[in-house]
């Protein structure tokens, strides 16, 4: 484990224990972003959390969080973070929620951390080192009938919107298991072989940037509506090798 991996879980840990503080807690205060999406008090103490361990540690590095904007880099490496992924749980007292941090350098997801505080579930990666789950390796699953797959989504629209040829909207009708297990929590479920596909339609480079390496080093994909690996895109799929090779042909 590199100093970079060691330290982001240190913060994950962190922050999480903040969140923990505030989950299910009648007086949490609620305000509403300009993009109309909820934020919280302890999404905002989480993410100066971990962006003051970050700036006392590493300076020079470039900071890209949810809830307080980008501080530029000086040296190519930049974290990412959502300091609360699944806020809309979080505020319903669904345990489902995240504390996300991802470390991009020269513009490559080099590690991802993925923490569920009320979960007491770890998720990490850092590139070419493989993926863990509490201290244990995970993989994605091997199941390549789709059949017998089970996808998970976030947004109700993958559900709602109209009949499309898009090959992964086709799954909500050839899969063996649909189910709105999201954010996340869902991409985390492909990555421990829990699930064979995650789908969210509607992304931000905060929501992906940690998911990412924890996937791939788990030995599925990642990919948005394009079939491009990217924290930019429109939406984001996670897959297990199989399926998701299967579906990037496709596209």
């Amino acid at each position: 484990m590199t100093d970079d991996l060691g330290f982001a879980l240190e913060m994950a840990e962190k922050a999480g224990d903040l969140t923990l503080g505030y989950f299910q807690r009648t007086s949490l205060k609620i305000e509403e972003k300009r993009d109309d999406s909820p934020v919280t008090e302890a999404d905002r103490k989480a993410e100066a959390l971990i962006r003051k361990g970050l700036e006392e540690r590493f300076p020079q590095d470039g900071i890209f969080g949810e809830e307080f904007g980008e501080k530029p880099s000086l040296n190519g490496r930049r974290w990412i973070l959502d300091p609360i992924d699944g806020t809309r749980s979080f505020i319903h007292g669904v345990p489902l929620y995240g504390v996300m941090i991802a470390l991009e350098v020269d513009r490559v997801q080099q590690l991802g951390v993925i923490h569920f505080p009320a979960l007491g579930e770890m998720f990490y990666a850092e590139q070419g080192g493989g993926a863990f789950l509490n201290g244990d390796e995970i993989h994605v699953s091997g199941v390549a009938n789709l059949r017998d797959a089970t996808v998970v989504f976030t947004e109700k629209e993958y559900l709602l919107d109209p009949e499309s040829s898009h090959p992964v909207d086709r799954l909500r009708h050839s899969a063996g298991l649909v189910r709105g297990w999201g954010d996340c929590y869902g991409h985390m479920l492909v990555a421990a072989g829990r699930a064979e596909v995650a789908v969210d339609k509607i992304m931000s480079p905060w929501d992906c940037a940690a998911i990412i390496p924890i996937i791939t080093e788990a030995g599925g994909l990642c990919f948005d509506y394009l079939g491009e690996r990217t924290i930019y895109g429109e939406g984001l799929v996670s897959a297990n090798a199989t399926i998701g090779e299967e579906l990037c042909r496709e596209l």
